[in-house]
């Protein structure tokens, strides 16, 4: 699995630590870090809450074009 340096980018790009996103989507800050180290593949359900969180899409974030 790839890092996820999209999804970290969309989260610095906000002013958003980790454990910032994380409690907004309600997982713990270690489910942030795994997804963006390409070591943990989300749920669809979570996708769409952290896309909601950082104002994008599911395209943007999690499918490579």
């Amino acid at each position: 699995m790839a890092k996820n340096l999209k999804m970290k980018a969309a989260r610095v790009g906000l002013d958003m630590s980790q454990k910032d996103l994380a409690d907004a989507v309600d997982v713990t800050r270690q489910t942030i870090s795994a997804i963006e180290r390409g070591d943990y593949n989300p749920s669809i359900k979570l996708c769409i809450r952290i896309c909601k969180v950082l104002n994008t899409t599911l395209d943007e974030l999690f499918w490579e074009g």
